[in-house]
């Protein structure tokens, strides 16, 4: 085995927890190419959602999702990356190029990467217990490690706007055939699927979790039982955003996006990625304006919170075959370190 770079077997493992990352409708629209000592991250188009994301803001921000997990695979494995974002400005479907190195792996390393696994998109009610402002701190300062803000909106008229707009961006998408039909195509789907949206991992019917309104998913079959639902919602919205709003910083919201969730995972938080309102261009203003007072531009919402002890865990979301998403590298006829 080399000691400069991580053998094939070791950036496969690496890639099956990269995979495991969060994205929009869990269209998983990443690819990977293995170079001789470079791992490469590109965009997936047909697995785009022209109605829901015409300008492939959410699908960056998954990939970037998955940027950061392969990162934190490869750094509990022994291997820091250096990473160069849109590497080729000719080619904007090539997002990222990793350069690993050798590295020891911290505590820090080892529990985000043990998180990976157990992190799920929890979108059923959250328990009254309050989060701990020093958690939403942490969530805060490591996002801000990738250049995003993770911006807790605790005040009560900043919260009335948050959650006006998501309520107003659910009405607008319910409104529109052509998102409701690509929600359709994704969602419902039974564990037979390698991606899209489990029925048993959304709730039935319209959902509002306190004043939040939650996507509403078809063919929902996760039920709360009445006890859960009557008790009060001490969940917090916390809006990611970032000082642009190009590729680049798509990419990094995604990233800083997976440091909170699985940091919100090792601290025993149940947490949920909230798109729906961002992906409406009226209220995506709306929130920039009231919400961030127009310093930042928001690129995604996130709800943590203390699910209820008696909650049942929910199932892993299918992930497609890891030997579907990896390539080699043009020119390479067999996996670096075989040959």
């Amino acid at each position: 085995m080399s000691t400069t770079r991580p053998d094939h077997e070791t950036l496969r493992g690496a890639i099956a927890l990269a995979v495991r990352a969060p994205s929009v409708h869990n269209t998983q629209p990443w690819l990977f190419r293995l170079g001789e000592s470079s791992v490469h991250l590109l965009a997936d188009r047909s697995r785009a959602l022209p109605a829901t994301d015409p300008a492939g803001r959410d699908l960056l921000i998954s990939c970037g999702a998955a940027l950061h997990h392969l990162c934190v695979a490869l750094a509990a494995l022994g291997w820091s990356s250096e990473v160069h974002r849109i590497p080729n400005p000719a080619d904007p479907d090539h997002l990222a190029a990793l350069e690993p190195h050798r590295h020891h792996p911290s505590d820090e390393d080892i529990a985000l990467a043990a998180a990976i696994n157990h992190r799920r998109t929890d979108r059923r009610s959250f328990s009254s217990w309050p989060v701990p402002s020093e958690h939403l701190e942490l969530l805060s300062r490591r996002a801000a490690r990738h250049g995003a803000l993770l911006i807790p909106v605790t005040d009560v008229r900043l919260h009335n706007h948050l959650v006006t707009a998501i309520d107003q961006a659910a009405a607008a998408q319910q409104a529109d055939p052509a998102c409701t039909a690509e929600l359709a195509t994704w969602a419902g789907r039974t564990r037979l699927a390698d991606d899209g949206i489990l029925a048993t991992n959304t709730l039935t019917g319209p959902t509002f979790h306190g004043a939040v309104h939650m996507r509403d998913f078809p063919r929902g079959t996760l039920t709360e039982s009445t006890e859960d639902a009557a008790e009060d919602d001490a969940g917090e919205l916390l809006v990611l955003a970032t000082p642009d709003d190009d590729p680049q910083s798509w990419l990094r919201a995604g990233e800083a996006a997976s440091a909170a969730l699985l940091t919100a995972t090792e601290l025993n938080l149940a947490s949920c990625p909230l798109s729906q309102a961002l992906e409406v261009a009226n209220t995506r203003a709306v929130i920039q304006e009231l919400v961030l007072d127009n310093d930042a531009v928001p690129q995604l919402i996130l709800r943590v919170g203390w699910a209820h002890t008696a909650a049942a865990p929910l199932p892993q979301s299918p992930r497609r075959p890891v030997d579907e998403v990896i390539d080699p590298l043009p020119g390479l006829t067999s996996p670096p370190n075989e040959r």
